[in-house]
């Protein structure tokens, strides 16, 4: 392995730790530029699955006392309780969607071409969300209900297609229905510890006899990187949101969409 792999690696973990929690779609940057490094990674998806962990121990770390909290109160405060089911509620259609088009959305839409129109079309869905939907009926996060968290659970299924954007699908998502920006997107922070945490989970088992020592090591460096980068947009975002809202997101989609589709179009 040359030094050349190992700085993809920690470019690419940066990519993660930098897009998994704003609506950009880090699985798609992840493929873009895995794409463009001609990155010779793990097999499979292992790599991107794994350092993906390591975006979800960033909210983990940054929210660990609001999480310590729901823990501990779950066998007596009625408000932990209900908001630990609202996230398990949330989850459960992309656990049931996983299972059924795991293997079509791998083997068909993990495609450069699908992450660039999809990124261009999700900035054009963000900035006519933005414009039109601008109820904030739902200020706090322990103010949803469990009909309310199963309906963006059911909008994180349009996730699963690279370049939509997890964060991206659930966040929009709540402000269609009805939630301000910060707890939009605090929610979506506590969704995608269940999420990717069985998408970790399962890819790992799928792909653990294909690893050697080699393969790990670069799995740690972009874990690392992605950790780190993570905690700090995480720790910074819900601020950011409430003050200057999604355009910017925006438009940086429909910029790197467009410019990377024609790239892929010249060099075809």
């Amino acid at each position: 392995m040359d030094l050349h792999t190992l700085i993809e690696a920690l470019a690419l973990g940066a990519v993660e730790g930098l897009t998994e929690f704003i609506p950009v779609s880090s699985t798609g940057h992840l493929i873009l530029f895995g794409h463009l490094f001609g990155f010779d990674g793990p097999p499979g998806r292992v790599f991107e699955i794994v350092i993906q962990l390591g975006a979800i121990l960033a909210v983990c770390l940054v929210y660990r006392k609001r999480l310590i909290d729901t823990l501990l109160g779950l066998g007596r405060d009625v408000s932990a309780r209900r908001f630990a089911v609202n996230v398990f509620i949330a989850f459960l259609p992309a656990v049931v969607a996983g299972v059924l088009l795991h293997g079509f959305i791998k083997s068909v839409l993990f495609s450069p071409y699908v992450v660039c129109v999809s990124l261009i079309v999700g900035g054009f869905a963000i900035l006519f969300i933005e414009r039109n939907f601008t109820s904030d009926r739902v200020s706090d996060i322990d103010s949803i209900d469990w009909k309310l968290a199963l309906q963006i659970g059911l909008c994180q299924i349009l996730a699963m297609i690279p370049g939509v954007s997890r964060s991206g699908a659930t966040i929009m998502g709540a402000r269609v229905l009805g939630l301000n920006r910060a707890a939009a997107t605090e929610f979506s922070f506590f969704l995608a510890i269940p999420t990717m945490l069985a998408a970790t989970a399962y890819d790992a088992y799928k792909n653990a006899g294909a690893l050697s020592g080699d393969n790990w090591l670069l799995i740690g460096l972009g874990f690392a990187m992605a950790f780190i980068t993570a905690a700090l947009v995480v720790s910074k975002l819900v601020s950011f949101v409430s003050r200057n809202g999604f355009g910017i997101f925006a438009w940086y989609r429909i910029g790197l969409g467009s410019l990377m589709l024609a790239l892929l179009l010249l060099v075809k």
